[in-house]
């Protein structure tokens, strides 16, 4: 099968179409359900980042829109569009076409994803020889000016070096070169921060957005962290237990955000403004058994919001007031619910912290 008819890449328009996504693993445990449902559009030369805690299922949505996943221990069902043709079904063989000039990522450790015996010109010139048949010196001198896109010095040095020869930051910088290597549409980048100083983070981050605006690429930005994606996305998709429980443009998910999940993400982030020392605030409890999820919402038994009805039935994407803005919620951050329930949490931490000093008191 051919590679995909990606012409006019400044045209805007639909460029990915998920929909439904289901991703199972069968296990003898049972089936994990990694990803449950998952619908959402993307468009040309925009980004969509994807949050959620480990195992939420950010990572293996990535792999299953890829097809990087083996069909022998994958149950895949549902459908992925990309520039209007099917993916979903699709033999490795016939992935080939895509992978690399349509489609490419960012893996999450490139410490792990380079191949630690063999020299970096040669991981960067061999896609180029593979999916463009480009001549062995023609695919060196695109290298070096790849290497020089993403702010390596002295390129020309380091395609003779090894990858533990490389600093963590370089390393990133080097993933990314090869991911852009073939001109792809569409760029993958699973948690391409993990284990970088801010300082780097930044830097990493920044380049990615210059080669997406120079290429007119779309990008999926998958992390953790609601502040890495704060101001380098155009939308944000939360992720909970395998399901998407709120997706908003960016800048309306964090003036207006909905899901109490989205907001404990929010409280976790360290911030500047407070003191030295102070604890981080956590959320509580662990993510659901994706053999054994529970009933009704998955976030509830963690959920200080929850209440009975969120207990038994579960909570389907509603339409928020923003345009493309929807949620899983049906106490949602700012409903009258929500801040009665708020009220009662802080009388009762205030009850709590009277009692306590008291019996210091008497203690004394």
């Amino acid at each position: 099968m051919s590679g995909l008819q990606t012409e006019g890449r400044g045209i805007s328009g639909t460029l990915l179409e998920v929909t439904d996504l289901r991703t199972h693993f069968p296990t003898e445990r049972g089936v994990v359900r990694a990803v449950d449902g998952v619908s959402f559009t993307l468009e040309r030369g925009k980004t969509l980042g994807v949050v959620g805690e480990s195992g939420s299922g950010k990572t293996v949505l990535s792999r299953s829109i890829m097809g990087l996943l083996s069909p022998r221990t994958t149950i895949l069902t549902g459908s992925v569009k990309f520039a209007g043709e099917e993916l979903l079904g699709r033999s490795a063989k016939q992935m080939r076409n895509v992978w690399g000039s349509e489609m490419a990522m960012i893996f999450q450790d490139p410490m792990t994803s380079l191949n630690p015996l063999m020299k970096i010109g040669k991981q960067i010139t061999e896609p180029l020889k593979i999916h463009l048949d480009m001549p062995a010196d023609e695919a060196k001198a695109t290298a070096v000016r790849l290497m020089r896109d993403v702010r390596i010095p002295e390129p020309e040095k380091r395609l003779e070096q090894y990858p533990y020869e490389l600093s963590g930051g370089m390393r990133q910088r080097v993933m990314i070169a090869i991911a852009l290597a073939c001109g792809p549409t569409m760029l993958f980048a699973d948690e391409p921060t993990t284990a970088l100083d801010v300082t780097v983070q930044a830097q990493i981050l920044e380049l990615i957005g210059e080669q997406q605006r120079d290429r007119n690429m779309s990008v999926i930005l998958v992390t953790h962290d609601l502040g890495v994606v704060a101001g380098h996305t155009d939308e944000i998709a939360v992720m909970y237990g395998g399901r998407l429980v709120e997706k908003a443009p960016t800048t309306e998910l964090f003036a207006n955000m909905k899901m109490p999940y989205t907001e404990a993400l929010l409280q976790s982030i360290p911030r500047l403004d407070q003191a030295s020392h102070t604890r981080l605030t956590t959320i509580p409890g662990r993510p659901p058994d994706l053999v054994n999820p529970p009933k009704g919402c998955r976030f509830a038994p963690r959920c200080a919001y929850a209440r009975d009805r969120c207990l038994e039935e579960e909570p389907t994407l509603t339409p928020a007031e923003g345009p493309g803005h929807v949620f899983a919620c049906f106490y949602p951050v700012g409903s009258d619910e929500y801040h009665e329930r708020k009220a009662e949490l802080a009388q009762r931490s205030q009850t709590s912290g009277v009692a306590a000093g008291t019996g210091s008191e008497g203690g004394l």
